[in-house]
């Protein structure tokens, strides 16, 4: 059975960084693409981040574009979103995702992915 759980949430103020992880279990992660969503009190969820098996093609949204970094270590069976200048509207439930193949046409659709943790909180102060 897969699992994955996140980790690394937590309350920082505006500007402030978080390092989240995302790990599984019962599958190796590396063959996978994998992604990163958030949702916020009364929002959808929305696509923030995705990364190929390799880790060698990254995608992100526009609202998080050269503050957030995605990677992944497949040694550790492990996948990050370093956040960088966070802002109150960062505030949200991040999940992490794993698709079932290696690379995905639409990476910032939640069709696309097979497997999700149970998110992680996330809560910027200004």
């Amino acid at each position: 059975q897969v699992q994955l759980v996140e980790s690394g949430g937590g309350l920082v103020q505006a500007g402030g960084s978080l390092r989240l992880s995302c790990a599984a279990s019962g599958r190796t992660f590396s063959r996978y693409a994998t992604g990163w969503f958030r949702q916020a009190p009364g929002k959808e969820r929305e696509f923030v981040a995705a990364v190929s098996w390799s880790g060698i093609s990254t995608y992100y949204a526009d609202n998080v574009k050269g503050r957030f970094t995605i990677s992944r270590d497949n040694a550790k069976n492990a996948v990050y979103l370093q956040m960088d200048s966070l802002k109150p509207e960062d505030t949200a439930v991040y999940y992490c995702a794993s698709a079932e193949t290696q690379a995905v046409t639409n990476p910032a659709e939640e069709y696309e992915y097979d497997y999700w943790g149970q998110g992680t909180q996330v809560t910027v102060s200004s």
